[in-house]
């Protein structure tokens, strides 16, 4: 099932997710098979729960954009234990469509997290899997990637929004 992408204003995505204690259930699997579904309806590279309005501990990530089905990475309760460098590139969400901004994260990263059967791993991504670590580490945390910019930047976009919202377009 795909499910339709929670935009900014939802106050799903300003609030810390909540952790996932159970695990490998049938109602897990079919989310994390929605979720990937869903991201790759929308074209994105990552995608976490509270980006379709389910607060949970929950991210899926495919650098290949579904043409590698073994690049397919499940995140349940990750945190990122290590960041090395510093990479800045040009940054866009599915939660805030239209709006790609420079953002600084860093070179490599590694996260530790649980996969479906609840057994924790560790992995280390560089570059855009890097960066794709920590944006969706930040929404399960409540935190949106325009905090990472300008004040000035993030007003700007922020009234953009509401004019969207005014027009009816968002």
């Amino acid at each position: 099932m795909v499910y339709r992408i929670v935009k900014y204003g939802d106050p799903v995505l300003e609030r810390p997710a909540q952790p996932v204690r159970e695990f490998d259930t049938p109602e897990l699997h079919r989310l994390v098979e929605d979720m990937f579904e869903s991201m790759y309806a929308a074209r994105g590279v990552g995608l976490a729960a509270p980006q379709i309005g389910i607060s949970r501990r929950i991210a899926v990530i495919d650098p290949s954009g579904g043409e590698d089905p073994s690049r397919r990475i499940v995140l349940i309760n990750p945190e990122i234990v290590a960041v090395e460098g510093v990479q800045m590139a040009e940054e866009g969400c599915l939660s805030i469509p239209g709006f790609h901004e420079p953002v600084r994260r860093g070179k490599r990263v590694t996260v530790r997290a649980q996969d479906l059967r609840g057994e924790f791993f560790q992995i280390t991504g560089e570059d855009l899997l890097a960066r794709a670590f920590e944006h969706e580490t930040d929404h399960l945390n409540g935190r949106l990637f325009l905090v990472h910019l300008s004040a000035l930047k993030r007003d700007l976009i922020r009234r953009k929004i509401r004019k969207l919202i005014k027009a009816g377009e968002w």
